[in-house]
């Protein structure tokens, strides 16, 4: 028999043959939407998740590029600064040959005279 003929023909046998497929068919329904749902859900979340971790990702690239930026310029930095020390080591070097108060023959003596420093300094 098919299903149409068992709820064409209600005898009490197949009364209650046809209300147990009915809540068959309509617990089979209620999973069906449950399952649905559920997928759905797990659908979002997915995408919540994906979204979340492209812009952790963007974040990160954000940050890097900075990061990069800024070690650029300190290396530039870096250079100047070598370049600045190179140039007064040299300054120094020739104000050492020509100083007074380090070639003079009194050297032990703590202070130096004032007007020897003065020489000595840029005016």
């Amino acid at each position: 028999e098919t299903v149409a003929a068992w709820l064409q023909a209600p005898t009490a046998c197949t009364l209650k043959t046809s209300e147990v497929f009915l809540a068959y068919v309509f617990q089979s329904h209620e999973e069906d939407d449950r399952k649905v749902r559920r997928r759905e859900k797990n659908r979002v979340a997915a995408q919540r998740s994906r979204k979340k971790q492209t812009q952790k990702a963007d974040k990160l690239h954000e940050e890097y590029e900075s990061l990069e930026q800024e070690n650029t310029s300190l290396k530039r930095e870096i250079g100047k600064l070598t370049d600045e020390m190179k140039h007064l080591s040299e300054v120094l070097k020739d104000h050492e040959k020509i100083c007074p108060l380090l070639h003079c023959t009194m050297n032990f003596v703590t202070v130096p005279r004032p007007d020897a420093l003065s020489s000595c300094l840029p005016r």
